[in-house]
């Protein structure tokens, strides 16, 4: 893998970080109440559970691809529609009510705890590295997923700071909340073009 391949993965990661969810929204929260510090606190935390899921899921890759093409251009077929499904969810989700400030006290052991316990982290995970490595497919090797891991990670991290930075600017945490159906249905359909566009590449074989 070069440079221009790991490019993708670092954007994947700061989507993954920034995209808006449960964790975003007690990030909001927490900077709202106590300040940017412990905002990427609960992020730093949070990031062990991350890494978790994102090494689990890159092991699971890395035994796929040695089973042969077909069964990883299967895979790769179900990740991207998993992420279309995810695309759909929250296209069509219904508005719910804005969250309290959540683990202000003991970021960091709070965030270790909501990344470690998501039961959305490994299939999410799992779909977006198996994304990443469709061109790649049955060649994925352990340095091919280490470096994919590096370049995520790398990416999460930007995502963090990126977070806590525009969370912390007066009037955001108010107008996310007042427009984060908005948000979240925009990023839903970016999801669902982009986990088309993985089907579609892993489920036509190229010549």
């Amino acid at each position: 893998m070069n440079w221009t391949s790991l490019l993708p993965a670092v954007a994947a990661g700061i989507v993954y970080v920034v995209t808006p969810g449960p964790a975003t929204l007690a990030v909001l929260s927490i900077v709202a109440v106590h300040g940017r510090r412990r905002g990427l606190a609960f992020l730093a935390g949070h990031g062990v559970g991350d890494a978790l899921w994102s090494a689990l899921a890159l092991a699971a890759l890395l035994g796929a691809s040695r089973l042969g093409p077909e069964l990883f251009r299967l895979l790769g077929l179900l990740c991207g529609l998993y992420l279309v499904l995810l695309g759909l969810r929250a296209l069509f989700a219904r508005p719910t009510a804005e969250p309290g400030s959540i683990g202000g006290e003991r970021p960091i052991r709070t965030g270790v705890l909501f990344g470690l316990t998501n039961p959305k982290a490994y299939p999410f995970a799992l779909a977006m590295y198996g994304a990443l490595s469709v061109g790649v497919g049955p060649t994925l090797d352990l340095t091919g997923a280490v470096g994919l891991f590096v370049a995520t990670s790398l990416g999460m991290a930007i995502g963090a700071i990126l977070t806590v930075a525009w969370s912390g600017l007066p009037m955001i945490g108010r107008l996310f909340t007042r427009f984060r159906t908005v948000v979240t249905r925009s990023v839903g359909a970016v999801f669902v073009l982009f986990g088309a566009h993985t089907a579609i590449e892993a489920g036509w074989p190229r010549r």
